[in-house]
């Protein structure tokens, strides 16, 4: 979608479309809010600064929202863990990894997985659970707002 199509949507529309990026909705709100953007990059800068606003609730929402990585997926999250777990092996391995975080940290392991491969998302699981609370609370913070953006951005481009 043009930005010149998002900033002139109806705020419903809008907000529905910001919702599917990230389910919270203050930040959906806020964006709204703000419109018209000038270009893609004063979306996306608003986008970010939103996120980094986000408080810890509002990530675990949006945390909660997102499927384990390596389980079928819908959505943005099929395209984003495309190629993750192609065999018995990895899915195993990740199941695994999924349920020690959990564990460990009481939600869903969440990783910007665009790019990464299996190996490098496992190495990152087994990195993560050495972290304490909040440690881990930045890291988990950084990526769901990682993935929003990149999300934010596939919107635009479409």
């Amino acid at each position: 979608m043009a930005l010149a199509v998002f900033n002139a949507l109806d705020a419903g529309s809008a907000r529905r479309l910001l919702l599917a990026c990230c389910e919270v909705p203050t930040w959906a709100d806020r964006l709204v809010a703000n419109r018209p953007y000038e270009d893609t990059d004063a979306l996306l800068a608003a986008g970010d600064q939103a996120m980094r606003e986000l408080t810890d609730d509002e990530v675990a929402r949006a945390v909660a929202a997102h499927p384990r990585i390596g389980e079928r997926a819908s959505g943005w999250s099929r395209g984003e863990q495309a190629g993750v777990a192609r065999d018995d092996r990895t899915r195993v391995a990740l199941v695994e990894a999924n349920h020690r975080y959990e564990q460990r940290f009481d939600r869903v392991f969440l990783i910007c997985a665009t790019g990464l491969t299996a190996d490098q998302i496992l190495a990152a699981a087994g990195t993560r659970l050495q972290n304490d609370d909040a440690t881990e609370c930045v890291v988990v913070a950084d990526e769901l707002r990682r993935i929003v953006l990149l999300r934010l951005r596939k919107v635009i481009d479409e």
